[in-house]
């Protein structure tokens, strides 16, 4: 749907050449259009959520540590939540086109000077994001060739790998990253399917009970935190345009990937969330948990499926967070590389390489930064072989909590500027159910917002009286804070550049239309 605005996004494209390049400023300064379809956005961004790491990871830690039944249907209450806030930010993928996504559309709804503390603030949350996940996967990878080899390796030494590799598939083409990641999720998603159906078929002594979807499971004093969990899971959806610019139709495609992207996710964990309840049983299954912690998933396929299907699936659990990993790195390397095109970061970020047209510059920051947190947990890990304190307890936890924090700001921001957008170009009438779909979105996100930092003692386990508690949140606060100083001193150092944030391959064209020459 149109909305009759004058602004650049209404603005009349020159041709593209042969390459795909959309910009005249040439190949080294934009993403190459037309490298993914329907099948690999949707691949790319459904790695990122890691099925198998958040039905063997993330849901018996919330049985354990929430001590809430009802997880399936706070499933399904997200689900309809982040459709909501899909609603508006689909419509917006419409008119804004931008690897900058977030900050792009908060910018052009909010003012540039929110978008630069926006920009920021998801560099930073999409980064500690990924970085926390080497902790998880560095001591699962060490604990398999202790099972599996006989072998004790500490866990920063397959994480280290993992940073190289992750590094160097990241500069490869999107399209062959998103075969990657296809195969990586297909296969997991099949191995959960297949626990669910056995689960299914073989209840505990309760049967096929539907306990787990009572609202009566959502009361007490755990329901919120239990939610901080729970949309962690769906972290990924929100990604799709990311890649806009590399999609052939990214009006269509964007919002197409992110409604079926949600739809999924939401359905597919609340099935497989009911499954675990359904194979422990729905009374026993928040004491069952908190016995097996991580290990509960496995406990319940041994004597179903048996060991040799759960060796499988702890090596796969391995491959998933790895596809997590890739699928993260592209979109940090990418706001990246919006941000150094737009004069928020140095402008070597702001161009690709020319052989596969990935933001090199971005992935390779990414991988460094990656490789100097890995070494300091490795450093100051005093901890026993095995022992999960560094790894899980600190990088991973601490990171996924970090960044899941400012993803969910990031959203309730987003709806604003949805809302402020179309208002300001006089579209509101037309877009009026978009808007209040975005205001009950923004609202709701808020609202876990506020849990999230409330209970954040209990999302890390650092207990009540932790400087954690402040120092961990006070990142994605930090973030904000000097994005925003960021953009008041570009608007008054360079004031195009400032009026250019969010703007992406308008701004050149904008440019060009004034005479502006390339830049060499």
């Amino acid at each position: 749907m149109t909305t009759g605005s004058s602004s650049t996004s209404d603005t009349a494209r020159p041709p593209e050449s042969d390459a795909g390049i959309s910009t005249f400023k040439g190949q080294d300064s934009a993403l190459r259009a037309g490298r993914l379809g329907t099948a690999g956005l949707l691949l790319s961004v459904l790695a990122a959520t890691g099925p198998l790491m958040v039905v063997a990871g993330v849901m018996p830690t919330t049985f354990a540590v929430m001590g809430v039944v009802g997880q399936p249907l706070l499933f399904l209450i997200l689900g309809v939540v982040l459709a909501l806030f899909s609603v508006g930010y689909a419509e917006m993928s419409r008119h804004v086109h931008n690897a900058g996504a977030f900050y792009a559309y908060i910018s052009r709804g909010l003012g540039p000077t929110a978008g630069a503390g926006a920009a920021l603030v998801a560099l930073v949350a999409y980064s500690v994001l990924q970085v926390g996940i080497y902790g998880m996967f560095g001591f699962e990878v060490s604990n398999l060739f202790a099972t599996y080899l006989d072998l004790s390796i500490a866990w920063w030494i397959p994480a280290l790998v993992a940073v190289l590799a992750v590094g160097a598939l990241a500069l490869l083409k999107i399209d062959v990253n998103a075969r990657v990641l296809g195969v990586l999720l297909l296969v997991e998603v099949a191995l959960v399917v297949v626990f669910d159906i056995a689960a299914i078929g073989d209840p505990a002594r309760e049967g096929l009970s539907l306990h787990a979807f009572n609202p009566d499971t959502l009361t007490g004093a755990g329901v919120g935190t239990a939610l901080c969990f729970c949309i962690a899971a769906f972290t990924g959806f929100e990604q799709a345009p990311v890649y806009a610019e590399e999609t052939s139709r990214p009006h269509i495609l964007v919002p197409r990937v992110m409604f079926m992207a949600v739809g999924f996710v939401a359905v597919f964990f609340a099935i497989s969330s009911w499954a675990l309840t359904v194979a422990a049983g729905p009374s026993v299954i928040i004491p069952t948990a908190q016995k097996q912690s991580a290990g509960l998933m496995f406990f319940l396929t041994e004597s179903r499926l048996g060991g040799t299907f759960t060796d499988i699936v702890h090596v796969l659990f391995v491959t998933g967070m790895f596809a997590a990993l890739l699928s993260f790195h592209n979109v940090v390397s990418r706001y990246a590389f919006a941000m150094g095109r737009e004069g928020l970061l140095p402008a070597a970020f702001g161009r690709t390489n020319s052989s596969s047209g990935a933001p090199g510059t971005g992935s390779l920051l990414q991988t460094a930064l990656s490789l100097i947190v890995v070494v300091a947990f490795a450093v100051t890990d005093d901890g026993k072989a095995g022992d999960p304190t560094a790894p899980v307890l600190k990088l991973f936890t601490w990171g996924g909590n970090v960044g899941a924090l400012g993803i969910i700001l990031l959203m309730a921001a987003a709806s604003l500027a949805v809302i402020v957008f179309f208002a300001r170009r006089g579209a509101a009438g037309a877009q009026i159910w978009r808007l209040i779909a975005s205001g009950i979105a923004g609202i709701a996100l808020l609202v876990i917002a506020f849990y999230t930092v409330k209970d954040f003692d209990v999302l890390v386990g650092s207990g009540p009286g932790s400087s954690l508690n402040w120092v961990l949140p006070g990142i994605i606060a930090l973030a904000a804070v000097i994005g925003l100083v960021h953009g008041v001193v570009l608007r008054g150092r360079n004031p195009e550049a400032h009026a250019g944030i969010g703007l992406g391959n308008e701004a050149f064209q904008l440019e060009k239309a004034a005479g502006v020459p390339a830049e060499k």
